[in-house]
């Protein structure tokens, strides 16, 4: 298991030899092991073999559009009298095709305001209620917080319209606006300072990290996005 900076873990098998049946079995379970044992982590899966046959590279790629996986071939280098390792990405990640947001999120376990409160700092769950604000003014005063176990979304008329959902953290909250990616976005963010975290292609969202500092000085970018957002999730 490995980590990177954005808190994404991949779940890494790796096999001598040849790829065959029982390795790619072992990968996907592994995933899907730690995906459940911790949901609030987005999880890739990774295969390393010396030899990945385009037999099972064809298998690998039809999951790979349901599952986020990579394919990676190991190969022994020999240089004078040292041995080195090349590692090639054969099979990169893509984004899950079949992947409909709003069917998994109808099935996202419901909890109440506490929950998050002994989960996160009132203070950091406050801030929630500042956003909530800004989509009042600017959006629709009928947008409501619905409060699920892995994050706070939200919600129209009793429905889902999740075109931003938060994650409060500790020392802050994570955004997480829905957009489709692009420089404009990219630059508009990086060059107001703010802790840009990624971009999630598997949910077609950017992950932005804000103190309460953030939102009461950035307003306007945020104003921007959120109304940007509802318009791409909505349309």
């Amino acid at each position: 298991m490995f980590q990177d900076e954005n808190n994404r873990r991949y779940c890494v098998e790796l096999q001598l030899g040849k790829t065959d049946e029982s390795h790619i079995i072992r990968t996907i379970e592994y995933w899907d092991l730690e995906k459940k044992r911790y949901p609030q982590y987005e999880h890739v899966a990774v295969i390393i073999a010396e030899d990945i046959t385009s037999r099972f590279l064809n298998v690998i790629s039809l999951f790979n559009s349901h599952i986020p996986i990579i394919a990676i071939q190991m190969n022994a280098i020999k240089f004078e009298n040292q041995i080195g390792l090349q590692f090639i990405t054969v099979l990169d990640e893509t984004a899950l095709q079949n992947y409909n947001e709003d069917e998994e999120q109808e099935l996202q376990i419901s909890v109440d305001r506490n929950y998050w409160e002994e989960k996160a700092p009132k203070e950091i769950v406050i801030l929630t209620d500042k956003l909530l604000s800004i989509i009042h003014n600017n959006i629709d005063r009928d947008i409501k917080l619905k409060y699920n176990k892995f994050y706070i979304g939200l919600e129209r008329n009793g429905l889902i319209n999740n075109f931003v959902t938060f994650k409060p953290r500790k020392m802050n909250i994570i955004i997480q606006p829905k957009l489709e990616r692009n420089s404009d976005y990219d630059t508009m963010i990086e060059n107001t300072g703010l802790d840009f975290l990624d971009y999630s292609v598997r949910d077609g969202r950017y992950r932005i990290k804000l103190t309460e500092e953030d939102i009461e000085t950035h307003e306007e970018l945020l104003v921007q996005l959120f109304k940007d957002s509802e318009e791409y999730y909505n349309n």
